[in-house]
């Protein structure tokens, strides 16, 4: 485990860059760790795809695979492609302080 500070707050990070505790993540949190994955700035339908994924980690205790994000989530693959590029699911999961979505490499 990594301790860093992001934010004026100390996380702890596990050995893949993933938030260990989803509760200390906030949304400043998630625009400094958007900006480490390429992502300048998060728009509106960046959010909607945070707050999706974190309310449905919150009802189901994991993160949302591509497909759970594109099907419950209503958010069209190519769309989820274009607002996070280059493996959506596990940049969103970090984005938001989730874990590792299962199936993700």
């Amino acid at each position: 485990m990594t301790a860093r500070e992001i934010a004026g707050k100390v996380v702890d990070f596990d050995d893949e860059g993933f938030l260990s505790n989803p509760d200390d993540w906030n949304e400043e949190i998630a625009k400094v760790l958007a900006g480490e994955v390429g992502i300048d700035s998060l728009t509106d339908r960046h959010w909607k795809v945070i707050e999706f994924c974190r309310a449905d980690f919150q009802a189901r205790g994991e993160p949302p695979t591509l497909r759970r994000i594109t099907k419950t989530g209503g958010v069209p693959t190519k769309e989820l492609y274009s607002l996070f590029p280059k493996g959506p699911a596990k940049k969103v999961a970090r984005i938001a302080g989730l874990g590792k979505p299962t199936g993700c490499i």
